[in-house]
């Protein structure tokens, strides 16, 4: 038996656990007001406005800078986002692996975009850009690990076998975000915090239309003068990089507050893409600790069960899987197989058990996991045992050296980390278990944009999960990589254009006088709709209708009632109690459009015959797929197949006065037949050529 730990240095675990943010430097004064009737906006006037301090920000902010841009980031909240305070066992940062025997950019970019609805020239370029992105956070001091002789130290992790993925343990992406913020500071960037974007600022019409930077909501700026707080930033340029609409469910693992940007991008004319695709998957909710439950925490192959309203435990487990070496093994898999895949409820698959501990939700029952108790036997059939599973599961743990006797000494010598990290929150699953659900994650579509980040509104960038660069699945850790490989291209395109090179200049009262009209019109003192009204109404919704189970009627239906909640919302404006609440008024009015236009694009993809895929199950009575229990056929979680026709394409939003519309393109193509020669080549290099610069809008598609 191999010894219960590894025996690292609490010293090193603490480092990497224990990550202490850089304090920022507070902006210089502003100096520079617009009038308007009621109001007195003090302005910033900046290159290139960045929304977001999260690790795709970031990086787009540093790199931008060294190549002379005048850029300032502003942030809701510093070091608050999914990027600084979410993640898993060992989360993940997916590169390319450049151990053994090296790897293949363009197999690599295949096994990005195997899920479909994904333009193959993106992955491509995030494969290929993704040895440089991870070396130029090891230059900023990222601590990813190696072997004696220099190869990243890797394994596999989800949509990925061939071992792509590293790690510096639970805190990857916040030691990400260090690094960079901590260069970004060096480097002199302007930072406003609690600054919350509101409103997008565009002039021009159809083909002319461009940014001219945005206005936000800040507390420290709000006087009698200026009764909400507001700030306007002008600029050629903006990138957004606030994440993703984390607060859309009510069952989630993003932490609270993240609301992303998508339904500010909708009212300013931006085209979405891909937002029927995201990735729920167990772990613990936002109320508590949120996080994922991926790697090491289920492959120490704890026991699972719920708990009924009268505390009695229910072994739920065994109901789903037919001996206790099939439950075992793929409570295992989950560790790599962690986001709920449709497919993966057949034939005893690993999603059977996201489809089971939902239904104990369902129920109204607590689910658990107890790392102190090894699984308990389905009934009729023998006892847990390591030497009873199935044979990549003994191989893997074999190889780990993780053969100790309780799921807790498993754990804590693959990844002592993991028991630190709760501990750190005041939650010991050495001694207690560990209350658990199936959690929204991740959106893996957003605002559409081209090979260089490009919006299809000319100045407007997106990166990071305010982007829809993703399709159906993707590899994990895939995000984090993307995030930094179009950060830096987003910037090289910038400086290329030569638009963000100097603080914009102008007089845009105009424009800023319509958005302050507009926010005054959605708020409302005597409004008989609240913000909180609002967000349980789209939470409830999003969670129960558009989850991991959807049927076309409850879509339909829940489209019909996001409907008529945006309309309401439009006509009567949300009430609000004092002025410092409209920042989180106009989310909660953004939310509720977003949510509707989630909704139109999942009944678009549903009414024209789409098929399960990725994160949900279509279900209905004649649905040609049907998972099985040990308990027998699940009739009610009969779903349809996803037709292959659908993987070439994707769906794209927007809102045309009003109201969603709904499109689809095919992916780009990219041309793996095709070859680079040098001299031929160079000259685009040169002359940059490679970037573009016509900046036509609508070059997404």
């Amino acid at each position: 038996m191999s010894p219960v730990t590894n025996r690292i240095p609490q010293d090193i675990l603490d480092a990497l656990t224990d990550v202490d943010m850089p304090r920022l430097v507070p902006p210089s004064e502003l100096d520079e007001t617009i009038r308007l009737d009621g109001h007195v906006v003090p302005v910033h006037r900046c290159g290139c406005v960045i929304v977001g301090s999260g690790a795709a920000g970031l990086r787009a902010a540093v790199e931008l800078k060294r190549r002379g841009g005048d850029v300032t980031v502003i942030s809701q909240s510093a070091w608050g986002g999914t990027s600084a305070c979410s993640g898993s066992d060992k989360q993940t940062l997916h590169t390319a692996n450049t151990s053994d025997q090296g790897d293949d950019f363009k197999a690599m970019a295949r096994a990005i975009r195997a899920g479909g609805a994904m333009d193959e020239d993106t992955a491509y370029i995030e494969a290929v850009g993704s040895t440089r992105a991870m070396a130029s956070l090891q230059y900023l001091g990222l601590p990813l690990p190696q072997d004696a002789l220099g190869g990243t130290l890797r394994y596999k992790t989800d949509h990925d076998e061939t071992g792509r993925a590293t790690s510096c343990g639970p805190r990857t992406s916040r030691l990400m975000v260090k690094v960079l913020a901590q260069e970004a500071i060096r480097l002199g960037i302007p930072f406003f915090n609690q600054t919350t974007a509101v409103k997008i600022l565009t002039e021009g019409a159809g083909a002319t239309r461009h940014t001219v930077g945005i206005l936000a909501i800040q507390p420290r700026f709000q006087t009698d003068d200026n009764p909400l707080g507001l700030v306007a930033f002008q600029s050629g340029a903006l990138i957004l990089a606030a994440g993703g609409p984390g607060e859309l469910y009510r069952d989630s693992v993003f932490p609270n507050g993240c609301f992303g940007s998508l339904g500010m991008a909708l009212e300013a004319g931006l085209e979405l893409v891909n937002l029927t695709e995201s990735q729920f998957g167990i772990g613990t909710r936002r109320e508590g600790f949120p996080w994922n439950l991926s790697g090491t925490y289920v492959q120490a192959i704890p026991h699972i069960y719920s708990v009924d309203e009268t505390g009695t435990e229910h072994h739920f487990l065994a109901d789903y899987y037919r001996t206790t070496q099939e439950l075992a093994s793929n409570v295992f898999r989950k560790g790599y197989q962690w986001p709920f895949h449709a497919t993966r409820m057949l034939d005893f698959r690993s999603s059977l058990v996201d489809l089971a501990i939902f239904r104990e939700g369902q129920k109204g029952r607590r689910v658990f996991m107890d790392f102190n108790r090894n699984p308990l036997p389905v009934p009729g059939d023998l006892p847990f045992s390591l030497d009873r599973l199935d044979e990549d599961v003994a191989t893997y743990l074999g190889t780990a050296g993780a053969d100790q006797v309780q799921p807790i000494d498993r754990l804590r010598h693959m990844n002592p980390l993991a028991i630190e990290l709760y501990r750190r929150y005041k939650v010991d699953i050495a001694a207690d278990p560990l209350e658990f659900a199936v959690n929204n994650q991740h959106m893996n579509g957003g605002i559409a944009v081209d090979t260089w980040g490009r919006s299809n509104i000319s100045g407007i960038y997106a990166v990071g999960e305010a982007a829809g660069t993703h399709g159906v699945t993707r590899p994990g850790g895939s995000a984090l990589n993307a995030g930094q490989v179009f950060g830096t291209r987003v910037a090289e395109h910038l400086a290329a254009s030569g638009r963000s090179a100097h603080p914009a200049d102008g007089d845009i009262t105009t424009v800023i006088s319509g958005a302050v009209a507009d926010i005054t019109s959605a708020l409302s003192t005597d409004s008989p709709l609240s913000y909180r009204d609002v967000r349980a109404e789209v939470q409830a919704r999003m969670s129960d209708h558009a989850g991991i189970i959807c049927t076309p009627d409850a879509v339909r239906n829940a489209l019909k009632a996001a409907t008529a909640l945006n309309g309401a919302i439009r006509q009567n404006g949300l009430g609000h109690d004092r002025p410092g609440q409209v920042a989180r008024v106009l989310q909660w009015q953004q939310m509720a459009l977003a949510s509707e236009a989630v909704l139109a694009a999942l009944n678009h993809y549903i009414e024209n015959g789409g098929g399960s895929r990725g994160a949900r199950a279509i279900c209905e009575p004649d649905g040609d797929a049907l998972p099985q229990a040990r308990s027998g056929p699940l009739d009610a979680y009969r779903f349809r197949s996803e037709r292959q026709a659908d993987q070439k394409e994707q769906i794209l939003v927007r809102l045309d006065q009003g109201r969603i519309k709904v499109s689809t393109r095919p992916n780009r193509p990219f041309d793996e037949t095709a070859k680079a020669f040098f001299e031929r080549d160079w000259p685009a290099w040169l002359t940059g050529g490679i970037y573009d610069l016509q900046d036509t809008p609508g070059s997404t598609g």
